[in-house]
């Protein structure tokens, strides 16, 4: 019972925290559910299976983000195209049916999948990790991860329906790795919470003559249990807070791996109707360090419910 009390609450701050983002959907569920950001009920009940396996009800056109990023995911699990001049990399690779959807949506915006280096996954759960094996075959991308979560990824899930192909255990990455590719550079940051090895990342998008520091936190839904991982959450949100006030070079760009925690449609609405003189709508440094603070006071509170259930 304490443990739904808990799951409620999370959802409930997760829900606080999305909307106060101005998120356009529902944000990851609170359960913990180590294959996935899947809703269950606090009596164990599907919340959202059939929905998020709705063809119809995931289906979205993919768009360009900037000059060098486009949108290729669904509704509920983002996956993002950069393109680089030396070839392509897909951050996210959806999983089940939806993973022709990225094939498709590559196709759509006018490159070839055949073109694709990298596959790089931000975390082990299987909505991100589960077509990473079909690029890995299919095209011989080579697919990054962190140790942690290429363990997590391969442990045989507890409910089959989040069962994937797994994909050959390939590129291990580092906190503090790089990786270039023609003329766009990838940085990582390990940052753990969601799960043991969160994978995070910046790099450069373009808009017209103008370039933009990007960044994907890989891991912000609170649908895990305990102190410390909470403890660890928190760290790697301070963290990254302290990276997108850096005085000079600040973060402007949230790309979220699930697109209703960062407005990205609500977003990419805006940008559609953008005239000539005004701002890119995902150019917005202010709020992803409002936002940052916003997922810090859910985990905050989070953190009292777990001390108390610990008995701390």
């Amino acid at each position: 019972m304490r443990r739904s009390l808990l799951a409620l609450l999370s959802a409930l701050l997760i829900a606080l925290g999305a909307a106060a983002c101005g998120g356009e959907s529902t944000a990851p569920a609170p359960d913990e559910a180590p294959e996935a950001d899947v809703a269950v009920s606090a009596d164990g009940e599907d919340d959202g299976w059939g929905l998020r396996n709705d063809p119809v009800a995931q289906r979205v056109e993919p768009f360009r983000i900037f000059d060098n990023l486009y949108y290729v995911g669904i509704e509920w699990v983002s996956s993002y195209l950069l393109v680089t001049t030396d070839g392509l990399i897909l951050i996210g690779s959806l999983y089940g049916d939806f993973i022709e959807n990225a094939i498709d949506g590559i196709r759509a915006v006018g490159f070839d999948p055949s073109d694709l280096k990298y596959v790089l996954v931000t975390h082990g759960h299987f909505d991100h990790v589960g077509g990473a094996a079909r690029f890995q075959e299919a095209y011989g991308a080579r697919v990054g991860m962190t140790e942690a979560d290429w363990e997590l990824a391969e442990q045989p899930p507890n409910d089959p329906r989040y069962e994937i192909d797994v994909p050959v255990h390939d590129m291990v990455i580092a906190d503090g790795d790089t990786l270039q590719l023609g003329d766009t550079e990838v940085r990582f940051y390990v940052t753990p919470g969601h799960t043991e090895g969160v994978l995070s990342m910046e790099f450069p998008v373009r808009d017209g003559g103008e370039e933009h520091r990007a960044f994907v936190f890989g891991g912000v839904g609170l649908n895990f249990e305990g102190v410390h991982r909470t403890n660890l959450y928190l760290d790697s949100v301070a963290r990254i807070r302290r990276l997108a006030g850096e005085e000079g070079n600040p973060i402007e760009v949230n790309i979220t791996n699930h697109a209703g925690m960062g407005r990205i449609f609500e977003r990419a609405e805006r940008l559609a109707s953008r005239g000539s003189s005004d701002p890119h709508p995902f150019v917005d440094p202010q709020g992803f360090i409002d936002w940052l603070a916003e997922l810090q006071r859910n985990a905050e509170h989070k953190l009292v419910v777990e001390r108390e259930l610990a008995g701390e």
